[in-house]
């Protein structure tokens, strides 16, 4: 995520107003609760409507960085669920002398690569600013769409995973 960082920093070294502003994932979790399949942003939106100076430049990063945390923190515990029921397959298939795909190291490898493209593709998305102030916000978004996508892929597959 280098080439992103200095984009993301520049929005994140809040001013006073907006280290005022409060985040809640409520409308993102209301949206996913109700079986939205587009829920992604949605807290974000309601931060940056609901609080004064939330649409600023500053504002927008830090709601926009506060939803990429939440689904990031989803992502992750997904990711590690994944990882162990991953792990107890592989040792339940090779006891049973099957001969299979490593599940775990797979999952790993495709998470390592997502991560290079979602890097690459948010900065493809800041770079369209030319390096104006909309670059970090642009990046943000980006950062929190793909992260919020990686994370509803890996729930599913750790369902569909879980059945089998």
């Amino acid at each position: 995520m280098r080439p992103l960082l200095p984009a993301v920093l520049a929005v994140l070294a809040l001013p006073a107003q907006a280290q005022e502003l409060r985040f809640s994932p409520a409308a993102t979790e209301a949206c996913l609760a109700a079986g939205g399949t587009d829920c992604a942003g949605r807290a974000a939106d309601a931060c940056m409507a609901d609080n004064p100076g939330g649409s600023s430049t500053h504002g927008m990063g830090f709601c926009l960085e506060n939803e990429r945390i939440w689904w990031d923190d989803r992502l992750n515990a997904t990711y590690k669920a994944l990882t162990s029921l991953h792990n107890r397959q592989d040792k339940a298939a090779t006891a049973a002398g099957e001969t299979t795909a490593n599940r775990q190291a797979a999952l790993r490898d495709m998470q390592r690569a997502w991560i290079g493209w979602r890097d690459a593709t948010c900065a493809y998305a800041a770079a369209q600013w030319g390096g104006g102030t909309g670059a970090g916000p642009a990046a943000l978004s980006c950062l929190l769409q793909e992260t919020a996508r990686q994370a509803q892929s890996l729930e599913t597959r750790l369902e569909e995973a879980e059945t089998r």
